[in-house]
Order: structure tokens, then sequence, then C-alpha cells
């Protein structure tokens, strides 16, 4: 829950950011990339050697929950390595490029940043279900 925990407050960040303080957005988006590589990515390999050490030690290899868990894992690397951060890394840069262009006004977001947050939040809203999902698994399955 350390490397996944924070990912559940995202939207209550992107949202309250751009209320109180829209040009810090480009900050936020550069810790979320912080926190996939340096917190979620290392996470996500602790978590697969911890169960592929638990399914080995305890004989469960059979256990639905524990190749669902596998499989999870190997998702939630990809859709973090292959969509969020590389995508992050534009969100803050499209809002860099969006304030520049704002000047002193108030700041107007672009379509690009706004379709992009939208699919960003969906991945985001999808990686969630997944950790709820996985977790739900290991604490009833596991304990069958």
């Amino acid at each position: 829950m350390i490397a996944f925990g924070v990912t559940f407050a995202y939207p209550l960040f992107v949202v309250a950011g751009a209320r109180i303080d829209p040009r810090a957005m480009p900050w936020f988006h550069r810790v979320q990339v912080v926190i996939g590589r340096r917190l979620i990515s290392p996470g996500l390999a602790v978590v697969l050697l911890a169960g592929i050490y638990l399914a080995s030690k305890l004989h469960q290899w059979h256990a639905f929950y524990v190749q669902w868990g596998l499989a999870v894992v190997v998702v939630l690397g990809a859709i973090e390595g292959a969509i969020m951060i590389p995508r992050e890394r534009k969100l803050a840069e499209l809002a860099e490029r969006d304030i520049a262009a704002s000047g002193s006004g108030e700041v107007a977001w672009s379509p690009e940043y706004a379709s992009l947050l939208t699919r960003v939040r969906i991945a985001g809203t999808v990686v969630s279900l997944l950790v709820l999902i996985t977790v739900y698994l290991m604490t009833v399955q596991a304990g069958t």
C-alpha cells in the first residue's frame, strides 16, 4: 500500500491544485513522475519478489489469487512505465506551455492538456481499481 497509496490521492491533488494554484501544476506532474519512478516501480518489484517467495514457500502457485496477483503486477508495471510516466512528463510540459501562454493572467488550459489529463485520469482509475481488486482477493482468497 505504501507504493500505491499516494495514487489514490492524485485526483484530489489535481482538482485542488488546479483551483488553488494552477501555476503549480507542472511541479505536481513532475512529482508524479518522480513518485512513479522512485516509489511505485520499486514497490512493484518488491511486491513481485515477495509474491514469488510466498507462493513458492506456501506452495500456492495453483491458487487464483496468486496468478491474478502476478498478472496484475505485470499489467501495473506496463501501465506505469508505458502510459503514466511518459504522459505525466508530457502533462508537465503542456502545463508549462499553457502557463507561459497565459502570461500574468488567468491560466487557460489547452484542449491538448485537458484531453491528456483525462486520459491519465482514466488510466489512474484503472490502476486504482486493479489495486483494490487485488487487495480484496489477497485478503479474502488467501484466508480461505
